[in-house]
C-alpha cells in the first residue's frame, strides 16, 4: 500500500495527525476511516495489518490519532468520549473534502464505541465494523477503577494504562456516565460487522452479545478465536482486514465486483515496497497480490518470493492453453495440474544448455492431465505446453527498459 501524512484540524482548532493508506495503484474504489482504542494511536501495528488488507482490495483507510495522543495536539487530560467522536467526525469531513466521504467505519476497543455512536453524525457511512469493543462507554473506567474515588473528590489523576502514565479528569467520567450507547446501537441503520475474541481479558466476550443484541438487521458476528484484545498476531489483524472488506462489498456499492473489458490493464502491473521489509503489494490489473522473501532469507513470508510467482504465471498459463487448445480440439480434458521448481544449476549438469561452464535456470515443469485421453492426445498436449505464450517469452530474449519516475 502507499501511504501519506495528513492533518487535519479538530473542533477545536488542534492539529491531529493521520495516515492515509492508498490501494498500490492509487485508485480507492471506496474510503473506511478507522478509530483505535483509548490509549493506543494510529500507528499499532495491528491497524497496520489490517490497514494492508482492505487496501489490497482498493479501499483506502484514514488512521488518525485522537486528540494528545501520538503526534497530535492538545491535551489527553482534557479529552472525553464526546470530544473523540467530534475527532472523528472531523476526520470523516477532512476525507470528504480532500478525497472522497467515508462509507466504512472500523473502530478497535473503545474507538469501536466510538464509531458506533458517532454513525449518526455521518450520512456517508454504510457500514459499521467493531473489534473487541464494550458494548458500554463507560467500561474504560474498570481500568482505572482504584483511582476513581481519587478523581471525583481532587478532579483529575494520573493513572497507569497498559505501563505508560495518563491523567484523566473528572470531566472524562461525567461524560462517559452520560453515554446511551444502546440506544445509538439500537438506531444504528447501518450494515454491523461485530469481531471478538472468546479469551479477549480486557473486554469480555459478553460485550459482543451485547452490542449484537442491540442492533437490528443486517448484523453479523465473527469470531477472533484465540486472537488477544490488541491483535499481536498479525494472521488475526490481516484476517481482519480481508472479512471486512468482503462483508463491506455488499453494502458499499462501489465495492462491487467490476466485470472489466476484455484484455483491459492486462499488461500493467504495479509493485510498491514499503519503508521496511519486503512485503511488496502488487496491483495487476486491478487484482491485489503480496509477494515476499521466506524467513530464510529475512522476510516475513507473507506471499510468494519472485521465483515462485514466475513459476506461478508460466504454470497458470500452461494450464489455460491446454484448455483452449483441448477446447478446439474437442478432448476429454478434464483438468491440469502443473508442478513447477525453479534451480539454478551448472550447464554442464543441464544436456539442454549450451555453455558449459556458465550457471543456469532451469525450470522443472510436471504436468497432470486429468480426463480420458489417449497415449498420442497426451503426447500432443505435452507439445503445446511448451506453445505457451509465457514459455515462449522465458525462452526468448527479453529487453527490460529501465528508468526513473518523472519527478
Amino acid at each position: 500500500m502507499a501511504s501519506r501524512a495528513v492533518t487535519f484540524a479538530n473542533a477545536r482548532g488542534e492539529q491531529l495527525a493521520a495516515t492515509l493508506d492508498l490501494p498500490v495503484n492509487g485508485q480507492p474504489r471506496g474510503y473506511a476511516l478507522f478509530a483505535h482504542c483509548f490509549t493506543c494511536g494510529k500507528d499499532l501495528k495491528a491497524l497496520h495489518h489490517i490497514s494492508r488488507a482492505l487496501t489490497a482490495r482498493c479501499i483506502a483507510v484514514l488512521r488518525f490519532d485522537f486528540t494528545g495522543l501520538g503526534a497530535s495536539e492538545g491535551e489527553f487530560a482534557a479529552t472525553t468520549f464526546s470530544s473523540n467522536i467530534d475527532d472523528l467526525v472531523a476526520a470523516a469531513r477532512h476525507l470528504e473534502a480532500e478525497y472522497a466521504a467515508p462509507q466504512i467505519l472500523v473502530g478497535h476497543s473503545l474507538g469501536g464505541t466510538a464509531v458506533l455512536a458517532a454513525a449518526h453524525r455521518l450520512p456517508s457511512v454504510r457500514a459499521v465494523a467493531t473489534i473487541g469493543a464494550p458494548s458500554d462507554a463507560a467500561h474504560v473506567i474498570s481500568h482505572f477503577e482504584e483511582h476513581r474515588a481519587t478523581i471525583e473528590q481532587e478532579g483529575e489523576a494520573e493513572v497507569d494504562l497498559g505501563g505508560r502514565p495518563f491523567r484523566i479528569r473528572k470531566a472524562l467520567l461525567d461524560d462517559l456516565a452520560e453515554q446511551r450507547v444502546h440506544d445509538a446501537i439500537h438506531r444504528l441503520g447501518r450494515a454491523l460487522l461485530i469481531f471478538h475474541s472468546p479469551v479477549d481479558r480486557t473486554v469480555a466476550i459478553d460485550h459482543a452479545a451485547r452490542i449484537y443484541q442491540a442492533a437490528l438487521h443486517p448484523k453479523s458476528f465473527v469470531s477472533l478465536d484465540r486472537a488477544d484484545h490488541l491483535l499481536s498476531a498479525a494472521a488475526d489483524a490481516e484476517y481482519i482486514g480481508v472479512v471486512t472488506a468482503a462483508w463491506a462489498s455488499k453494502y458499499v456499492d462501489a465495492l462491487a465486483p467490476i466485470r472489466r473489458d476484455e484484455g483491459a490493464g492486462e499488461a500493467r502491473v504495479l509493485v510498491r515496497l514499503g519503508a521496511e521489509g519486503y512485503v511488496c503489494d502488487i496491483d495487476a490489473g486491478g487484482h491485489p497480490l503480496v509477494a515476499d522473501e521466506p524467513v530464510a532469507l529475512g522476510g516475513s513470508d507473507q506471499g510468494p518470493s519472485p521465483y515462485q510467482l514466475l513459476n506461478a504465471a508460466l504454470g497458470a498459463c500452461t494450464a489455460m492453453t491446454l484448455r483452449m487448445y483441448a477446447e478446439r480440439k474437442q478432448l476429454p480434458l478434464q483438468g491440469v495440474l502443473v508442478r513447477l521448481e525453479h534451480a539454478k544449476v551448472h550447464a554442464r549438469d543441464c544436456a539442454d544448455c549450451p555453455q558449459e561452464n556458465a550457471r543456469v535456470d532451469v525450470i522443472e515443469r510436471v504436468i497432470t492431465l486429468e480426463g480420458d485421453l489417449d497415449a498420442g492426445q497426451r503426447q500432443r498436449l505435452l507439445e503445446i505446453a511448451d506453445r505457451c505464450p509465457v514459455h515462449r517469452t522465458l525462452h526468448e530474449p527479453v529487453l527490460v527498459r529501465s528508468r526513473l519516475a518523472d519527478g
